[in-house]
């Protein structure tokens, strides 16, 4: 049996066509799947029942288990599922003025192990599937009354080390004959893989890129992202370019304000030097807890980067974290539910 929910409507319609059906049965079924919400082929009733018949001897519709929710004062929820396999992966709904946007998983862990960054706890365990990646989004939809008007690929795991996945995902989201999902309301978040940065811009798919940056030094960001030692700043920056190029629309740059690490007067000044010129938006992001490896920065370090940052006429927005009240770091729920929390 073929979950329905792991195809593109394109791999839909060529699975169909070679069965004897009409190109257009593929686009009927993704409007009554995606913009109707039906996850039962009996009631699609411009189907014949010979379709409908196969359909069932050959597709299922799968759900992910709700284990937990927990909701913000500030609005922010945070979704703990489980998957077929009893592994565990979080989403987060943020609300913000005028959008919520929704923060999906990519794998089961992460291989990356970023110093600041939870989501490598535990360790790497698999990919997450086209269709867990969908379902993610299907079931926040359904426990929430408030439209969703973002994604962002910002969860656990490296949405471009499951490159394959994570854009068949997209394709479905963004389909008009299903979601119409807005390109533009769709961002993916890496941790610096070069060439996939370069292959996601040649696929010109419309959607936006984010780049976890946290250092403009290579020596410190390989301190704070191992992966910085396998692509280094030199050629993350020329892939940065040649998505710039393709898409032509700018990237953000994701800057963890790490205490001790990276947010000094020097390293604002090299941050500075490092992007200048390159059609982008700076995200500065203080850290918001403490472990045994980083620390959050003071409030004057914080203000002296930016005010530094001004000095060389960079322009920059301060995100504030949300969820400060909830296990809403990306792995902080799935943590302490494993530790039966």
């Amino acid at each position: 049996m073929n979950n329905l929910k792991d195809y593109t409507l394109d791999e839909l319609t060529s699975f169909l066509e070679k069965e004897g059906y009409h190109r257009f049965t593929g686009r009927q079924i993704f409007g009554w799947v995606y913009k109707r919400g039906i996850m039962d082929f009996e009631p699609m009733s411009d189907l014949s029942k010979d379709t409908r018949e196969f359909l069932k001897n050959n597709f299922y519709f799968s759900s992910l288990k709700l284990l937990k929710e927990e909701r913000s004062s500030d609005g922010t929820k945070k979704f703990l599922f489980a998957l077929d396999d009893k592994s565990c992966i979080e989403a987060v709904l943020i609300p913000e003025s005028g959008r919520n946007t929704l923060c999906l998983s990519s794998q089961v862990g992460c291989k990356f192990n970023c110093n600041f960054c939870l989501s490598g706890q535990g360790g790497f365990k698999r990919d997450l599937k086209t269709f867990e990646i969908i379902d993610q989004y299907l079931s926040v939809t359904s426990l929430i009354r408030d439209k969703i008007t973002n994604i962002v690929f910002m969860g656990i795991g490296e949405p471009l080390d499951n490159f394959l996945n994570v854009t068949r995902a997209i394709k479905i989201f963004t389909d008009p004959a299903g979601m119409n999902f807005s390109k533009r309301r769709i961002s993916v978040s890496t941790c610096g893989l070069s060439p996939q940065i370069k292959k996601l811009g040649e696929l010109k798919l419309g959607v936006k890129l984010s780049v976890s940056l946290h250092s403009a030094v290579d020596r410190v960001r390989s301190k704070i992202m191992p992966i910085n030692r396998k692509y280094p700043l030199k050629g993350l920056m020329k892939a940065v370019k040649v998505f710039i190029h393709m898409e032509k629309y700018p990237v953000t740059f994701e800057y963890t304000l790490i205490k001790g690490l990276n947010c000094s007067g020097a390293d604002a000044r090299k941050l500075a030097q490092l992007i200048r010129g390159i059609n982008c938006k700076l995200n500065l992001i203080p850290l918001n807890y403490s472990s045994s490896k980083v620390r959050p920065p003071s409030e004057k370090e914080v203000d002296d980067f930016k005010r530094e940052l001004k000095r060389n006429g960079i322009f920059f927005t301060l995100r504030k974290s949300k969820g400060q009240d909830i296990s809403a770091a990306c792995g902080q729920l799935r943590a302490s539910h494993k530790k039966g929390r």
